[in-house]
């Protein structure tokens, strides 16, 4: 660790599953901060649950940080490693007076409350029974202000709270403690996370204090929904990182849709590379409604992103994401899709023709090959076989004649030309897409289609 950054963020995700994308966006802002304060970001895995914190799970964090390009600089470091560090600060406490052992039970709560009014919080008797818990001291007087750069300060009466556990009957530690003695010994400065998060605030708030540690600026960020106003979940679409990647989203869109899920440059300004982000994001001008996840926007903004890459970068992209290599095939296939596909699955779905047979899409073939398509592809066939050149530019002054010389409409020629080539009406640009196939597989599936008709 640099002995003093300007800013140290951190972000702490519990390695239960996937990193879903309220998660991703977390330490997206993370990162950003960090990174525009030339600061330092920390991985620090929250892996106390040692049933659902399995290797498997932290790799599956791991590789969606790698995906999305954010990386770190101290860790991963496991909270599980730190249990010394952990015991030796709960000791402190317990030597001090601020934290004691109590072997009160839920029932033994509720009836203290019961007793003295259900708006106090929970004061408890030290015991020195073996295998109590240890509870925090909470004075009854005052409030616990949390200084949110957000939401601005939120305060929590300390009346109302009880003595809170802190450590388990056999010394194990909980959450609270666990994240307030990690903040406060790594240096952490910011803590910018979920609202989800804010009602733990003022607990790990009171244990720095009993610990005689400063506190870290927090950062509470609206939970993020779907479109119908609900929270977000896996009926919305895509819930975790690997999904946008395996749907073919690029991982500079993702960083970029992310980023304005709540926070804004205040010019309206949507595509953005991810250094003008670093340049622009600060958490104090992150909003306090609830951001709006919608698909649909980020596939647009993916489209924008994709048309905008060097041709090489995306026949490389697209190659990654089939398992392909990226030969010239494929690059002449990219050339012809890449203004159409919004990501890069939907780029197979147009180019497939160029390396596979057509497909079988009955539901084209029976709206485009009726009255006149005979003609059209005949016409088209003699056409295409007569000319000199085969690029995209020769095929279109082939072509262009035909449907005035039968007195129909383009689309009624060119649409039975592209279903007998793909076997399905949406492709690339009729021209390109048979310059690219070539005049002799062109030809061949014309023919193929005109003796479908004729049976």
């Amino acid at each position: 660790m640099t002995d003093n950054p300007s800013i140290r963020l951190r972000f702490a995700p519990s390695p239960t599953g996937a990193l879903h994308i309220g998660g991703a966006r977390t330490a997206l802002y993370n990162w950003l901060a960090a990174r525009h304060g030339e600061g330092e970001l920390v991985l620090r895995i929250e892996d106390t649950d040692r049933e659902r914190s399995t290797e498997e799970n932290v790799e599956q964090i791991l590789d969606a940080l790698r995906w999305l390009d954010l990386d770190w600089d101290i860790g991963p470091v496991s909270q599980a490693d730190r249990a010394d560090r952990h015991a030796e600060a709960l000791q402190r406490l317990l030597d001090s007076g601020a934290a004691y052992h109590d072997s009160a039970t839920g029932k033994d709560v509720e009836a203290w409350k019961a007793e003295h009014g259900a708006d106090r919080g929970y004061r408890g008797e030290p015991v020195s029974e073996e295998g109590a818990a240890v509870r925090l001291r909470v004075p009854d007087e005052g409030e616990t202000v949390v200084q949110d750069l957000i939401r601005g300060p939120v305060s929590f009466p300390n009346r109302s709270y009880d003595d809170f556990v802190i450590a388990r009957g056999d010394g194990s530690v909980l959450y609270n403690f666990a994240v307030a003695v990690d903040d406060a010994e790594m240096g952490i400065t910011e803590v910018v996370r979920g609202d989800d998060h804010l009602s733990n605030t003022p607990k790990q708030l009171l244990v720095l204090e009993a610990l005689g540690h400063e506190a870290p600026r927090y950062a509470h960020l609206p939970l993020l929904h779907g479109p119908d106003g609900k929270k977000l979940s896996k009926r919305h679409g895509a819930a975790s990182v690997q999904e946008l990647r395996d749907a073919g989203y690029l991982p500079a869109a993702v960083r970029n849709y992310l980023a304005l899920l709540g926070w804004g440059t205040g010019d309206d300004t949507t595509v953005m590379p991810t250094a003008e982000l670093v340049a622009r994001f600060r958490v104090e001008d992150v909003g306090r409604s609830a951001a709006i996840f919608d698909e649909k926007k980020l596939r647009w903004l993916n489209g924008r992103f994709m048309r905008e890459m060097p041709l090489d970068e995306y026949t490389a992209a697209v190659a990654r994401h089939l398992g392909r290599e990226p030969d010239e095939r494929l690059r002449s296939a990219c050339a012809i899709a890449q203004e159409k596909a919004q990501t890069l699955d939907e780029v197979w779905v147009l180019i497939r023709f160029l390396f596979e047979p057509p497909v079988d899409d009955e539901k084209a073939w029976g709206k485009v090959m009726r009255e006149g398509a005979p003609a059209a592809l005949a016409a088209a066939r003699d056409a295409l076989e007569a000319t000199t050149d085969f690029d995209a530019a020769a095929v279109e002054d082939a072509l262009n004649p035909i449907p005035e010389r039968l007195g129909s409409k383009p689309g009624k020629v060119y649409q039975p030309v592209r279903v007998a080539i793909t076997g399905t009406s949406v492709s690339p640009g009729i021209f390109e897409s048979l310059a690219v196939l070539g005049r002799e597989e062109s030809l061949a599936r014309i023919d193929a289609a005109l003796a479908r008709l004729a049976s």
